[in-house]
């Protein structure tokens, strides 16, 4: 039985095909945002803390649209939410165009908010969705190649940024680019009819009990934490990966934003690649865990190491973040029968753990060293390797 088919036989390889796609779309806007936060600290001499603000746009906007957003899909269906998402990222995107007259870094912000909303409409759309397309006990599985998409726009975003935004100077180009790729994207979803298929939980097993509500569950709850806390882990990596690599080991930015690229972001591709083939045979908690304790390890390397073992760690963390927000997420959605669409918007929600971090670690950052600004993600690794062994615990006791 192939990943994206039903127990019964039913294919859905078309409507997974094509959400798949949505998920490489939002890895190029979330990504890009790491050259933009050096592009921004440079023209308009911010703090490392202000420029924080650039994920504090994008997050923000999936904390206020997440649950509009599960309102739409709950109304009008899984299309209706990707093409609210689709438009509002082109339009967002091609307001960059009179940004380059106006050059004021508030403005883009603006943008970069109305982009956020956009991301929010197709991930709380495509996460679920994507879940619900095949055997159930293979969700995990599943959004992890799905999410393997993202992970290779992890790799095009940086060195695309690099190129036309920090090593020209031009931010009008690539966005340009962005909005007019993502509207033509919105055409095709318009033309194309989404099976709109029933509210079930990712991940249900017969027999087991169902929750009366999702703040009854113990793992959707912490789920939402864990995502939250991940979220803000790999958001602060990313945003702060050149300033480090500059600052403690001698990189020029654009240099440090293609090591970004081919080196942590390849990497991050390859673990979720990998992970979703080793889940064929590896329960997620356990790989979850064992990535988790592993990043966490490597992460306290980079705040106390220097020189060879601080830049292999940081590939190490790239690595292992690699299956932590879809394997999180499939854990999560796990025995919320009912409550998949709502669930769904609270653990989108949670993504603006995205715009807490940077400036956190800015500011540790401007008034202790960039180095120990790292802490805390450390801190956030911690918790979803607890997470991981918390989640397998309630599954041996389903089990006996």
């Amino acid at each position: 039985m192939k990943i994206y088919e039903t127990k019964d036989g039913r294919s859905y390889l078309l409507p997974f095909i094509l959400v798949t796609s949505l998920f490489f779309l939002w890895g190029i806007a979330n990504n890009i945002l790491d050259v933009l936060n050096k592009h921004f600290q440079d023209a308009f001499e911010l703090t490392r803390a202000k420029s924080g603000l650039v994920q504090a746009a994008i997050y923000g906007g999936y904390f206020l649209m997440a649950i509009p957003a599960g309102k739409i899909i709950s109304r009008w269906g899984y299309r209706a939410g990707v093409l609210t998402g689709l438009i509002l990222f082109g339009i967002g995107a091609l307001l960059f165009i009179p940004g380059e007259n106006i050059n004021s870094f508030y403005y883009f912000v603006a943008c970069l908010f109305i982009i956020g909303c956009g991301l929010t409409c197709l991930e709380t759309t495509a996460n679920p969705y994507i879940t619900v397309l095949g055997d159930p006990s293979r969700a995990a599985q599943r959004i992890n190649l799905a999410q393997s998409f993202n992970g290779l726009a992890c790799i095009v975003a940086p060195v695309f940024g690099g190129m036309l935004v920090l090593a020209n100077d031009n931010l009008t180009l690539p966005y340009t680019i962005i909005g007019i790729t993502v509207l033509l994207v919105a055409l095709l979803f318009s033309r194309v009819k989404l099976p709109e298929i029933g509210d079930e939980p990712a991940g249900e097993a017969a027999g087991e009990e169902q929750p009366r509500g999702l703040w009854q569950t113990p793992a959707f709850v912490l789920g939402v934490v864990s995502l939250f806390l991940y979220v803000a882990a790999q958001t602060g990596f990313n945003s702060f990966f050149i300033n480090y690599m500059n600052e403690n080991l001698g990189f020029a930015p654009d240099k440090a934003a293609s090591l970004l690229g081919f080196g942590g972001m390849g990497l991050f591709f390859l673990g979720r690649v990998t992970g979703t083939w080793i889940m064929s045979y590896v329960k997620p908690w356990i790989l979850l865990t064992v990535y988790a304790l592993t990043a966490t390890l490597a992460t306290l390397v980079i705040v106390f190491g220097t020189g060879k073992p601080a830049l292999m760690a940081f590939f190490v963390v790239y690595f292992c973040e690699s299956i932590m927000f879809p394997t999180i997420f499939a854990m999560a959605l796990h025995r919320v029968k009912g409550y998949t669409k709502q669930a769904s918007s609270y653990l989108i929600m949670s993504i603006v753990g995205g715009a807490v971090a940077p400036m956190l670690m800015g500011w540790i950052g401007d008034n202790a060293g960039m180095a120990l600004g790292f802490i805390i993600p450390a801190v956030c690794f911690a918790v979803i390797c607890f997470y991981g062994l918390f989640y397998g615990k309630g599954q041996k006791s389903v089990a006996r």
